[in-house]
């Protein structure tokens, strides 16, 4: 089935079947603060760097589980594993007494986002009821797999998008409602974002936002990797179980548009120069000595013409636009949409990352996909690479792709705000 747009969605086989569930939360008499033991999703967090931040954040971080530090895989997620059991065993994270959805808001300056957090019954994409829009790389989906089994638990909701109807009814109105009460937590991350939460226990509205999210359909907005480690672990385990849902954060962006921003690739082993010559005259190159500003919208300017991409590392930017049409025709793989054809992703992959650079896309010893703009161009500095600054593709894109069923190239966009990982977790077991 395909994904329609907010004039036009068609009903999904059986719809979204979003489960109260009993969360998994910090006490906060138990730790430092709760803005203290919050961090970004794991693929957000830039390391080392930000992931010894974080621990040194507060010793009851959420990181430690999420990204845990030891000498071998196994280690490590044996360390997350004994790690939840002793906090749980401390009283660090207490499980809530009834089970319910969650609403979560967040705010950052005049943009609010709020959403519904639930267990999500697990589809494929064939069932036209979670649609994904980006490739995966297996590596990952193994590692967030070994995690999973070895907590037992859901750590971080994943971010999907549904369209609402605009009417105020149903899921909107139990949100609204409910964001005018007491919030179970509520606290400012480093970021200056505010969040809040509260509990939706009452079978009248678990009621209504069932019956109102079973005529929809979702696109994954974040959390590719996480959705598809949901599906291998359901397939390892017996139905029913609870492998059979995963932890989501629903939310209407007829009522809440997300922001979209580009994933920007730090290439280890390139240096900038090397980057450039090998480019040669396969694309127009122009350097700006400029700061980081004014190369982003010089950037932006290039691609409203077509696909262009800021080169940094060297202390300069190197814009590089106007690919040779006899290159793209050639590098570019046939047999799909023309708007997946001219994607930047997919010209930086097929084109640049593997026809001109020769770097493996799915290699960590050769790239790392940062959402940081500024992140990126400083590791790049120092660490002697090339980063590879994208503009962000724009949302009735991502959307219209995947209306098609075509999901666009790994780490394609970057939907936000994201949720805080540490909010809100889900137990596996008790």
């Amino acid at each position: 089935m395909n994904y329609a747009g907010p004039e036009e969605e068609t009903p999904a086989r059986n719809g979204l079947e979003l489960t109260p569930f009993q969360g998994l939360r910090y006490d906060p008499d138990r730790v430092g603060s709760l803005a203290a033991v919050t961090s970004p999703p794991y693929d957000v967090i830039v390391r080392p760097d930000g992931l010894l931040e974080l621990e040194s954040a507060d010793p009851y971080n959420i990181v430690r589980l999420i990204l845990p530090q030891d000498h071998s895989p196994a280690a490590r997620n044996q360390q997350a594993a004994y790690t939840l059991r002793r906090w749980r065993a401390e009283g660090v994270l207490t499980t809530d007494n009834e089970p319910g959805l969650y609403v979560y808001e967040q705010r950052d300056g005049d943009l609010l986002q709020r959403g519904v957090i639930g267990t999500l019954r697990l589809s494929d994409p064939a069932d036209g009821v979670v649609l994904p829009h980006e490739d995966v790389m297996p590596h990952i989906v193994a590692d967030r797999a070994d995690l999973m089994r070895a907590t037992s638990a859901n750590l971080e909701p994943l971010l999907l998008t549904y369209r609402g109807d605009a009417s105020g009814c149903g899921t909107a109105a139990v949100v609204e409602k409910t964001a005018t009460l007491p919030p179970l937590l509520a606290t400012t991350t480093e970021d200056g974002i505010s969040h809040r939460l509260w509990a939706v226990t009452d079978p009248a509205g678990l009621a209504e936002i069932r019956a109102d999210l079973g005529r929809h359909q979702a696109l994954i907005a974040d959390g590719h990797h996480r959705w598809a480690t949901y599906l291998r672990l359901r397939a390892e385990h017996a139905s029913p179980s609870p492998w059979d849902y995963g932890l989501v954060l629903l939310v209407d962006t007829a009522r809440y548009p997300l922001r979209v921003r580009a994933i920007h690739r730090l290439l280890h082993r390139l240096p900038v120069a090397e980057a450039l010559a090998a480019v040669g005259d396969t694309f127009r190159v122009r350097r700006l000595d400029v700061p980081l500003a004014e190369a982003l919208e010089s950037l932006a300017s290039a691609a409203a013409d077509g696909n262009a991409f800021l080169l940094a590392g060297d202390g300069a930017f190197h814009l590089i636009d106007r690919p040779s049409p006899d290159l793209l025709a050639r590098t570019i793989p046939a047999g799909h949409p023309e708007a997946w054809r001219t994607l930047d992703a997919t010209v930086l992959h097929a084109t640049l990352l593997d026809h001109v650079w020769g770097i493996p896309e799915d290699s960590p010893e050769h790239i790392a996909y940062i959402h940081d703009t500024v992140a990126t161009v400083e590791k790049a500095e120092q660490d002697g690479g090339t980063a590879v600054l994208m503009h962000p593709v724009r949302e009735e894109v991502v959307r219209d792709l995947a209306r098609q069923g075509v999901t666009m190239p790994r780490k394609s966009t970057s939907f936000g705000p994201k949720p805080a990982s540490g909010l809100v977790l889900r137990a596996l077991t008790s």
